[in-house]
């Protein structure tokens, strides 16, 4: 398992997002502890930097990358 290298400032990670606890953790485990890769937060971040992700953005929202990506490249 490859861990996140984004765990220790994560606000998911570090239980600053709402949600259903046992969603949380079954996220916790799938994404930042085993396939960070494909993180909606990673994403963003990887492409534009800390200050382009989302507070609101939750790791399995990947289609919201997508969004994110062309409305910062549009400017």
């Amino acid at each position: 398992m490859a861990k996140c290298k984004l765990l220790e400032k994560c606000p998911f990670f570090n239980d600053q997002m709402q949600g259903a606890e046992d969603m949380i953790e079954r996220t916790k485990q799938n994404y930042c502890l085993d396939n960070f890769a494909s993180c909606a937060r990673y994403q963003v971040f990887d492409a534009l930097g800390r200050d382009h992700v989302p507070a609101d953005l939750y790791p399995f929202q990947v289609t919201r990358v997508r969004q994110i990506l062309s409305v910062v490249e549009a400017k």
